[in-house]
């Protein structure tokens, strides 16, 4: 296609984005990396130059941070630039990790940072979702405090109040629901 508007210098890099970012890691504007931070990506098996590489199930540095819950990396990471919106190979940001990990501090900084909040991973699930169907309340009601959508729905068409594992999530998502404003239907005159 590009070759038929008249470029005449086309190439194909086998791979796609990921192998040229594989190749060059170090990306322009990030904020250079601490021996620590270098120390801390090597011990958990990324390379010690590249805050957005992946292993295993494409878990990132930032993913695998949050899971752990050290928020002193996470800080570090997004110092130096990560993708805050990187997924793991499941459609999970490191949001959803942090919740697994139960690491409320970890999620007032990603929340804080600015990542999604309502991501819905590869089958519609969200945090919110997750931490409600595994009964963790204290995660339920901050990411509610924190702005979480009770409403989304997965491809299957349940929510964060359907999956509700313990009578504390429910309790807490019908709380928000009934703050949830509603929009009054429109006035129908003859």
């Amino acid at each position: 296609t590009f070759s038929d508007f008249g470029f005449t210098e086309v190439y194909s890099l086998d791979g796609g984005y990921e192998a040229w970012r594989q190749l060059f890691p170090a990306r322009s504007g990030s904020a250079a990396i601490s021996p620590a931070l270098a120390s801390w990506l090597a011990t958990q098996g990324f390379p010690p130059g590249d805050v957005d590489a992946t292993i295993a199930n494409r878990t990132t540095p930032l993913i695998k941070a949050a899971h752990l819950g050290n928020v002193a990396v996470i800080r570090e990471l997004l110092a130096a630039g990560t993708a805050i919106a990187a997924k793991n190979a499941d459609g999970n940001n490191a949001l959803w990790l942090a919740c697994v990990g139960n690491h409320l501090d970890a999620v007032d900084v990603l929340v804080e940072a600015g990542i999604d909040i309502n991501n819905c991973n590869d089958n519609g699930a969200t945090a919110l979702m997750y931490a409600s169907s595994s009964g963790k309340a204290e995660v339920v009601g901050h990411l509610i405090a924190k702005g979480a959508d009770i409403s989304i729905e997965t491809l299957d068409g349940f929510s964060a109040l359907d999956m509700a594992a313990s009578l504390e999530c429910l309790t807490l998502l019908r709380r928000a629901a009934k703050a949830v404003p509603t929009t009054p239907a429109p006035e129908i005159r003859p």
